[in-house]
């Protein structure tokens, strides 16, 4: 049954939300006499504090909320909303977890308090994917040896049948990593995801990336690719965007975030990486419609995927802060590493980065 707009009933029951609270918490590590900040915004679920809460007393750990006044973009990544108010910062670095029912990925702030050993869990799922979407059992192993096989490559080459034929150079920027839950002093995770990514060294990436029908364009428009998007890359940024509508809305949307007309920014090539984590589905858009609190995880971290993106990297410590960033889960690659695949046709080869789903 679905709802007005195309748009499915809520599946799990709200009261099993503070267990699932609970369970997550639990593998974050949170303990008794821990502080907690639940960092929320206008539009953050009121379910999901109460629950934050509720889990977080059971466990004895101290919480409190800190609410910022806007409404943050899903599609303009990096927008400053904590930096700029006295006393917030400090307050974040005093926590020992940050649970963010908010995003605050690519701002200038996230990594100077993570580097204080603050731990970040990200919380921005609806319901039923958070139930579905938690941490299999395996799954950080699995993570964290890829993490270490991406740590000591040096050339990556990507290959699909569509016509992919992508390399890049490894090593100036460090792996990132996560599992779904924040469990270590300094790291950033969250619920639902599973997966790796770097930033190619710079200049370094060449070739024909193709996406081709079926794979998503999930930032910024949250939609399956219905054309054919080929872009020819040199020395690390896109310079010819060739296709249909698909293509047409990528070319509109980078060029309308550059800052000025000789602006690359945009189309330099971003985060490169794959997913791993069986709970999640390629068809969820499918299933549950274009709603992007239905996808942030889903569509990115489906086993096997080879997630193409462009525009910032201070994510990684680089210094391009362009608005102009795309993400493109890309189905059915073969992901090379140093002459050896690991993924072939969006298939591990690699057997260690293969986890077991759990049915729930």
């Amino acid at each position: 049954m679905r709802i007005p707009g195309g748009m499915r009933f809520q599946e799990t029951n709200p009261g099993k939300l503070t267990g699932l609270f609970m369970k997550q918490f639990l593998m974050s590590r949170v303990t008794k006499g821990e502080t907690m900040v639940l960092l929320s915004d206008l539009t953050s679920r009121p379910e999901y504090v109460q629950a934050g809460f509720a889990a977080a007393e059971e466990l004895g750990a101290d919480a409190y909320e800190m609410r910022v006044n806007m409404v943050p973009s899903w599609t303009k990544v990096g927008v400053d909303t904590i930096g700029k108010t006295n006393g917030l910062m400090d307050a974040m670095k005093a926590a020992d977890i940050v649970v963010a029912l908010h995003i605050p990925l690519f701002t200038s702030w996230l990594r100077e308090v993570m580097a204080t050993g603050t731990r970040f869990l990200m919380i921005i799922d609806a319901p039923d994917d958070l139930e579905t979407l938690l941490a299999p059992k395996g799954l950080k192993e699995a993570v964290k040896y890829a993490e270490s096989r991406y740590q000591q490559t040096k050339e990556v080459r990507v290959l699909s049948d569509a016509g992919t034929d992508l390399t890049y150079s490894c090593g100036e920027y460090p792996v990132m990593s996560q599992w779904g839950y924040a469990d270590e002093p300094g790291h950033f995770d969250q619920w639902g995801v599973g997966h790796i990514h770097t930033f190619p060294n710079e200049g370094s990436a060449n070739g024909t990336v193709v996406m081709a029908p079926g794979d998503i364009i999930i930032l910024p428009y949250c939609r399956y690719v219905h054309d054919e998007v080929r872009l020819e890359i040199r020395d690390g940024f896109i310079r010819k965007v060739e296709g249909g509508l698909d293509a047409k809305l990528m070319q509109d949307w980078l060029d309308d975030n550059k800052v000025a007309d000789d602006d690359l920014d945009p189309y330099a090539v971003s985060h490169l990486g794959w997913g791993l984590n069986p709970q999640a589905r390629w068809y969820n858009i499918a299933l549950n419609g274009d709603d992007p609190e239905r996808s942030h995880a889903a569509a990115r971290v489906f086993p096997g995927n080879f997630l193409f993106s462009t525009g910032p990297n201070t994510q990684g410590g680089g210094s391009r802060n362009t608005k102009g960033h795309c993400d493109v889960p890309m189905r059915d690659c073969t992901v090379i590493l140093d002459n050896e695949v690991v993924i072939e046709r969006g298939k591990f080869v690699d057997e260690k980065m293969i986890v077991e789903r759990e049915m729930r």
